[in-house]
């Protein structure tokens, strides 16, 4: 995923002149009539067709001009002149209080202001007015009171002035500002000149939103949705919460009085039906506890059993009697499968871009980033320091704009700048692969840019030019970057209050560098080079020159997150295999038996059928890895650690239950006739608990999701590999483990035997050995305990409730990954996102693309997108506008910057400085840039030449058809549009700014196939406002496509990670619910008992719902690990349920008898081989480095295990002796005379 907190901090675009910043200084909102002397100067007597001033006499040190004061009487201009005032102030008729040459200056510099202002009319017109009346009105000592004067050359000029409006006046300019946006900024142009509006009159809806002719818009702003609760007196609940409540205590009541219904029915004469015939408790106890050979078997009748329950019985004899026989042939037949699938594993390969792990092939997000990158350009690489002050003693953290951090920022610069990377023997600078919206310049994000990275200019200005240039950065050229863009000090501060930037307590370095679509994996080399020489430097260098400052520093590279990722990867492989050993630990020690003599026990301890055990284990993980792998499946990590635990996990469950199986047949039996009785009686359970885990897994892999996908179809056939090898190669083994127990050979090392070997008989299953602690713990304490009416009523209540509780916690899970999680602990990343969060202003960069714009002058798409003057009022522009302002609702911080906006605006003829053209018709750039002036190299400074004299501009208003282009003049002038430099003379120039927020290609057929609009998300803290802002940006954008008729989508680079959480509750419901029916059908057909089938059902159902309960309340998030663990908790719990109910339906007597025996029976290896097994290969992982170990492995298959066994050995036992299905018809089946063999082949 492509990290949290990332924003698109570069912008093109000039500044504001400032003389257009003049506005706010000049509108005095004081009553001409109280106008009073200043500065000693003697007041002109204010009279109509008189002057202030008149004429220009000087110029100031920095070449600006200086008027002459005069009180003389207005001038009646010429013709042409007349003509050229009339242009720029129609207002202004007849004599005029100015010359040629004040109005050229009044041209110059207010030409610099129009492009930002053209859009909007009304405001441009009252801008003007104001600067025209002011130069050149014939009535200017009527409002002009000329405050101070000074003598220059001999001559009286003008050193102050006094500038009388009327509130009314300055109200209504002010207002019909104040909403104009700057588009290349993301901001609003009044951000510079003013703010606060009442009359729009002439304003497009795009500047102007609250119009009244705009309220019309057909697109609403979002609205939050409040949550339905219920007030009882004191306390407010949820009416999901309070229904649920009451639907319990329903139950509860039904339940009470079903048990008392119960009780008395048992009085009157229904207990008898209820009553353990003698001849089959006799005959129950005989099986258990005879010491002599019976050679009848119970098994279920033919006309009381399924088909299928027959034949199983019947094949599990069979086999138990051939692995008896030849258990070396079953042996190393069975094992051959295996070896031979993991020959695969030469292709062996493991997919780690995340990417291609959780975004599905198809997924909308996937195809739409794959259009933008290849129809526009890739997103560019982020690379970041973070370099922050730290509170002490509770106080808050300093501010960091000082003297001596500000020397430290332009060594570490001195560095980045310096550093070299190898690249495939050449060496690689930031330079090199930095994006440089100019072609010149990398688009460096610091502070620094203020001083435009040179440290001579620092010393020079100090730290107060960069205070200045906070709330200056937009209008003082001498603010500008390298890149020649202002940078808004939000993007490279963090931690201040409000806008006081100077109160920062935290610099944000951003370094872009190109990015490239991959096809190969190498496109990128140079900069994945760049970043882990860059990431280096950091740790060994800048990192101890920033603690020596006192400061903090977190810090990232594009690369860093799949670096970590990969390091985490083998970070916890000694954990695993730790957890792997205690298991096959554990394992030997609950497969021995209880020797009576300390040195018996190397005969009866059972570690090599453990170990044996185990490699069969990994050899059907290997195998499954080792088939999929050759057939051109990649492997993932969630395989590489996830699946072994699960595997052997279940294995482990199946070693238990048929050792003590095994060991639970009457000892006079032959060793023949004790496998195949402990098959015919566990064989069934153990294959329909693993049919079930397989075609559950098997049925996930429905999943689109990648990797949950490959999980599941790698998990399911790595079961089926174990359950084959369990039944056929570890049956074998037993049969060869028990013959080298009656023979007297030593454990590990069977060609040692003992010489006396009667103990060592005793202690595989002689008379003389009881049952073991947990057996009879589960006989005379466990299972009376149960039987007790009070006891299951509690029990009823206590896991019904914890259901019912489950569902109301299930609804505040979250969905999401928490980015921290996935990291290691240790990772420095882990300071870095938490550092994002605490000081980043502004949220990731967002994109509303424009498929197939066709910009003829036939098609409506013009005024359909822009939001200037003439355009919609439901526009996709002006949509956009609308909904930032309310961005806690929609994630829309600021409106779009809007190329076509800009475009149009650019070939206004208002807006004289910018597009216009030499009379040989090709492009004429602005007045400021060459060739139309001289640049200075040394001072940077371009002196107009006069070469530029004779341009014009690109067209006149009659050659616009209602002030927009023909097809002709968009397709010719575009491309001139995105060449055009930015520049005071004309800031509306797109290059740097548009030049990849559209495809031209295949333009010159009035279609242009994509275009990118701007914006910004507002801060992004938690992973449910990456969800929801993407939600609320897909919602926008399809209103808005259906409302104009056009393609319109959203992009921001955070999407494709989190598309899947806008449908994981869809995700996760279906897994679960297909998974539950799977499990279901399977036992269906095997028990052939809907009832069975529909208990354990109903018990796996609650495991699930209390683990996701367990989640919510640990604060485990919603994400495709959580779903892969809730599907494999339900192939787990399984194990927990089917032993238990088989063991159940096949016992003799009453509900409360079968229930016991099965209990006291198979419930000890559920027991000591599912729960405790689990438990302590779970444990281990609680000491894991990677805290998704921890969170997703360790503490869910630790509350997978504990509700398990609560459930199975508690819970299902009680509801089997209430209601469990009736018992089986049995009658004895002689069992085969065929003599026992101990050939061996």
């Amino acid at each position: 995923m492509g990290p949290a907190g990332r924003r698109r901090g570069v912008t093109g675009g000039a500044v504001i002149a400032a003389t257009a910043v003049a506005l706010v200084q000049i509108v005095f909102l004081v009553p001409p009539t109280t106008a009073q002397q200043s500065g000693g100067t003697s007041r002109v007597v204010p009279a109509e067709g008189y002057c202030s001033m008149y004429g220009i006499c000087a110029h100031r040190s920095d070449g600006k001009v200086l008027n002459c004061v005069n009180a003389t009487k207005a001038v009646k201009p010429d013709a042409l002149f007349s003509t050229r005032i009339q242009s720029l102030c129609p207002t202004i008729t007849g004599d005029v209080c100015c010359t040629v040459d004040q109005f050229d200056t009044l041209h110059q510099q207010v030409q610099q202001a129009v492009p930002f202002l053209v859009g909007c009319p009304a405001c441009l017109r009252n801008f003007l007015n104001l600067f025209c009346e002011m130069s050149c009105s014939p009535n200017q000592s009527l409002f002009i009171n000329v405050t101070s004067a000074k003598q220059v050359n001999k001559t009286m000029t003008v050193d102050g002035i006094d500038y009388y409006v009327t509130s009314n006046y300055g109200e209504e300019l002010y207002s019909s500002c104040k909403d104009v946006k700057f588009g290349t900024l993301n901001t609003r142009a009044m951000d510079f000149l003013g703010g606060g509006a009442k009359t729009y009159k002439g304003c497009s809806c795009g500047d102007c939103p609250s119009s009244s002719v705009c309220t019309g818009s057909l697109l609403p702003q979002s609205k939050t949705v409040t949550s339905c609760s219920v007030n009882m007196v004191s306390l407010k609940a949820e009416c999901l919460d309070f229904s649920l409540v009451i639907v319990y205590l329903a139950l509860l009541c039904a339940i009470l009085l079903w048990g008392l219904l119960y009780r008395r029915r048992g009085r009157t004469g229904f207990s008898s039906q209820t009553k353990t015939p003698k001849n089959s408790e006799d005959k129950l106890h005989s099986n258990n506890n005879d010491n002599v050979p019976d050679n009848h078997v119970q098994v279920p009748e033919a006309t009381s059993s399924s088909v299928v329950q027959t034949y199983m019985s019947t094949f599990f004899r069979r086999h138990g009697i051939f692995v008896t026989r030849h258990p070396l042939l079953v042996l190393f037949a069975s094992i051959l499968v295996p070896v031979i699938l993991c020959i695969g594993l030469i292709r062996f390969k493991v997919e780690t871009r995340p990417e291609k792990l959780w975004v599905s092939p198809g997924s909308r997000a996937a195809d739409e980033k794959q259009y933008f990158d290849s129809h526009l350009a890739p997103f560019y690489r982020i690379e970041q320091l973070v370099l922050a002050t730290s509170a002490s003693d509770q106080s808050e953290a300093p501010t960091i704009v000082n003297e001596n951090n500000m020397k430290l920022l332009f060594q570490i610069q001195n560095k980045v700048d310096d550093l070299r990377a190898n690249y495939s023997g050449s060496t690689v600078s930031l330079a090199d692969i930095c994006l440089k919206p100019l072609s010149t310049d990398c688009a460096t994000q610091s502070v620094l840019q203020y001083f435009q990275l040179d440290r001579k200019k620092y010393d020079d200005s100090g730290i107060d030019h960069a205070k200045f240039c906070f709330q200056h950065y937009s209008s003082e050229e001498t603010c500008l970057s390298t890149f020649q863009s202002p940078i808004d000090p939000s993007t490279i501060l963090g931690g201040f209050p409000g806008s006081n930037f100077s109160e920062a307590s935290a610099f944000i370095i951003t370094y872009p560098v190109n990015n490239k679509v991959e096809t190969t994996g190498q496109e990128n080399g140079k900069a994945v080079a760049w970043e882990r020489a860059y990431i280096n430097l950091v740790k060994d260098e800048i990192l101890p020159m920033v603690l020596a400052q006192n400061l903090t520093l977190s810090f990232s590279s594009e690369s860093s997150i799949q670096d970590e990722l990969n390091r985490e990867s083998t970070a916890d492989a000694i954990t695993i295999v730790i957890s792997y050993i205690v298991m096959f630990a554990y394992i030997s020690f609950t497969l021995g038996d209880r020797p009576s003599r300390l040195w018996s026990l190397l005969v009866s301890s059972k570690v090599l059928l453990g170990l044996s055990g185990v490699v069969l284990v990994m050899l059907s993980v290997l195998g499954s890895i080792g088939f999929f792998s050759a057939i051109g499946m990649k492997s993932t990590l969630i395989i590489m650690e996830v699946i072994p635990f699960l595997v052997l996990a279940v294995g482990v469950d199946n070693m238990c239950i048929l050792v003590h199986a095994v060991k639970r047949q009457p000892y006079g039996l032959v060793l023949e006739e004790r496998v195949s009785n402990a098959l015919v009686e566990v064989g069934p359970s153990i294959t329909l608990a693993s049919l079930a885990e397989v075609l559950a897994f098997a049925v996930s892999a429905i999943n689109p999701m990648p990797a949950t996908r490959v999980f599941s179809i790698f998990a399911a056939m790595a079961v089926l590999l174990d359950f084959l090898l369990q039944v056929t190669a570890f049956v074998a083994l037993i049969v060869l483990d028990f013959r080298r127990a009656e023979d007297g050979r030593i454990d590990c090392v069977p060609c040692a035997r003992l010489t006396s070997s009667t103990d060592t008989v005793a202690g595989d299953g002689s008379p003389h050995q009881g049952p073991h602690l947990v057996a009879r713990y589960m006989k005379d304490i466990h299972g009376p305990i149960l039987g007790y009416r009070a006891v299951k009523f509690i029990v009823i209540a206590a896991f019904v409730g914890l259901a019912f509780a489950s569902i109301a916690m299930t609804t505040r899970l979250q969905p999401g990954l928490e980015q921290q999680i996935v990291l290691p602990r240790n990772s420095y990343l882990q300071g870095y996102f938490n550092d994002l969060e605490k000081y980043m202003k502004v949220g990731p960069p967002l994109y509303f693309v424009v498929k197939d714009f066709n910009y003829s002058s036939a098609s409506e798409n013009t005024n359909q997108i822009c939001s200037i003057n003439q355009c919609n009022s439901n526009s996709l522009s002006n949509e956009i506008a609308r909904q930032s302002l309310s961005p806690e609702t929609s994630y829309i911080a600021k409106p779009a910057a809007s190329w076509l906006d800009d475009f149009l605006v650019w070939m206004s003829p208002e807006a004289f400085g910018c597009c216009r053209k030499f009379v040989n018709g090709n492009y004429c750039p602005p007045d400021d840039q060459p060739p139309c002036c001289q640049l200075d190299q040394d001072s940077g400074s371009c002196s107009p030449n006069g070469s530029c004299n004779n341009c014009t501009t690109c067209f006149l208003h009659s050659d616009l058809q209602n002030g927009r282009p023909s097809t002709t003049q968009f397709r010719e002038k575009l491309p001139w549009f995105l060449d055009a430099l930015p520049s005071s003379d004309c800031s509306k120039g797109g290059k740097g700014a548009y030049s990849t927020s559209l495809n031209l290609s295949g333009y010159e057929s009035g279609i242009i196939q994509a275009s990118a609009f701007r914006t910004y998300h507002t801060p992004l803290n938690k992973q449910t406002d990456y969800v929801n802002s993407l939600r609320a940006a897909r919602d926008f954008s399809s209103q808005v496509s259906k409302d104009l008729q056009m393609q319109i989508f959203p992009y921001s680079v955070f999407y494709i990670f989190f598309e899947q959480y806008l449908g994981i509750w869809k995700t996760a419901i279906m897994h679960i619910c297909v998974c539950l029916g799977t499990v279901f059908v399977v036992c269906f057909l095997l028990t052939s008992s809907l009832w069975a089938s529909a208990i354990i059902l109903v018990v796996l159902a609650m495991i699930v719902l209390d683990l996701m309960g367990v989640m919510a309340v640990l604060g485990i998030q919603l994400n495709a690990i959580s779903i892969v663990n809730l599907v494999m908790s339900i192939g787990i719990a399984v194990e927990f349920c089917v032993h238990i109910t088989h063991a159940f339906m096949i016992g003799i007597g009453d509900r409360e008898n079968r229930a016991r025996h099965a209990l006291s029976t198979i419930g000890a290896s559920v027991f000591s081989g599912i729960t405790l097994t689990k438990l302590v290969g779970v444990i281990v992982l609680r000491f894991a480095k990677s805290e998704v170990f921890v969170v997703y492995y360790f503490q869910m298959y630790l509350a997978l295990v504990l509700i398990g066994f609560l459930h199975g050995l508690i819970f299902l036992p009680v509801v089997l002796s209430l209601c469990g299905p009736p018992q089986k018809t049995m009658k004895p089946i002689e069992q085969s005379q065929t003599p026992p063999s101990n050939g061996q082949t």
